[in-house]
């Protein structure tokens, strides 16, 4: 039974690289001394807190070396979604005497979407703008959604689920000429495309450690020097009082070696690579059987989204159980809805219901896309 076991873990073959990443044996060599020699707390003054600090700038430097930025301009969270609610809370709580008014997109990760929703309670006029049917955002759509009293964009980078890449560094110019900070959600692109935060021309960004071979529970916000954000967390003084809460040194550590590695992207082209012939595979296996959401060009070069019209995602991927993959739908009492992503993309059930998305990872195989594609024939 052990072997049988083992030989079926073997097989498996994880295409859900956007929901979570494993840990990368160098992040992980990074954060084991942490975890066992150097335990202190960091705010401590005695010798058993001597090396954290340096390891926390250490951590610090490497984030802000791979988005271009100033360490002091990074501050740490427990991940993506914490980063996102700082970003939103912290520019409405700092500006809504100024103005209540946020612009951001449909197409947003919910832990976007929810914190405008509670925000929304508390008085804040939140304008959501449509997309095409690539699901990108026109910089003109933006601008139009712009008001006197407009305090924050907020456009992701890439899209999780179709990998579609937004004009970031146009909707910036905008935001430039009218006064608005401009905040994105980079926790999909940062490790797969450059991500330079003055080349983006943003005021703050969103990073989340899991999708970049770091561990789950840590993240980073970069904020812009000079943008007025308030502090989301409030206790002690960490984080020079921009974020209470002790310090998860081997986390840190962790994600400063994601980062490091991230920047070298010498895997992106590779993984591109076995897109094509991922999305090259099953159309000429299905033909008009299958068709493809998002950008085919500007897109992350790791995210394939396939529809199979007529289908419905959650059963196909019940044929495939060695497969891990993922779909936009949601089942509820065996009833799916639409994505809302590809709802907001102007899809229809007829198509939409039947899509899978594959997102490709550093550790992803030839062997295991041809693989995939020999399953697909021989079960669709």
């Amino acid at each position: 039974m052990a072997g049988e076991a083992s030989d079926n873990a073997s097989k498996r073959i994880y295409l859900d690289y956007n929901a979570s990443t494993p840990v990368a044996a160098e992040v992980l060599e990074e954060m084991l001394p942490y975890l066992q020699r150097f335990y202190g707390n960091p705010s401590s003054t005695h010798w058993a807190a001597e090396s954290l600090t340096p390891a926390l700038e250490q951590a610090r430097s490497r984030v802000a070396a791979a988005l271009g930025a100033d360490s002091g301009e990074i501050v740490f969270t427990s991940g993506g979604t914490e980063a996102n609610n700082q970003a939103l809370k912290g520019v409405y709580f700092a500006s809504r005497a100024r103005g209540r008014h946020i612009v951001t997109t449909t197409i947003e990760h919910p832990a976007i979407l929810n914190p405008c929703a509670f925000l929304q309670t508390l008085g804040a006029e939140i304008t959501f703008v449509q997309v095409d049917g690539m699901g990108r955002v026109s910089p003109e759509a933006i601008e139009r959604a712009v008001r006197p009293d407009t305090i924050l964009i907020s456009v992701m980078h890439a899209n999780s689920e179709v990998g579609t890449i937004q004009p970031i560094k146009e909707i910036s110019a905008i935001a430039r000429r009218y006064g608005i900070p401009l905040h994105t959600d980079a926790a999909q692109s940062f490790g797969k495309i450059p991500v330079n935060v003055d080349e983006l021309g943003v005021d703050l960004l969103s990073v989340a450690g899991h999708k970049l071979y770091a561990p789950k529970g840590v993240g980073a916000l970069y904020v812009r020097k000079g943008t007025k954000i308030d502090s989301f967390m409030h206790g002690a003084g960490h984080e020079s009082g921009r974020r209470a809460g002790t310090e998860n040194v081997p986390y840190i550590a962790g994600l400063g070696k994601a980062a490091e590695l991230a920047a070298e992207l010498t895997f992106s082209s590779e993984i591109r690579r076995l897109r094509e012939r991922l999305r090259e595979g099953l159309r000429a296996a299905f033909e008009e059987k299958v068709r493809f959401n998002g950008d085919p060009d500007d897109c992350l070069p790791n995210t394939l989204n396939a529809s199979f019209p007529g289908r419905n995602g959650q059963d196909l991927l019940t044929l495939f159980p060695e497969i891990a993959a993922s779909t936009g739908s949601a089942c509820h009492s065996g009833n799916a809805t639409l994505s809302p992503v590809l709802a907001a993309m102007g899809i229809s059930e007829y198509e939409g219901l039947g899509a899978i998305r594959f997102s490709l990872g550093r550790y992803t195989t030839k062997e295991e896309i041809e693989r995939v594609l020999a399953l697909f024939r021989e079960r669709l």
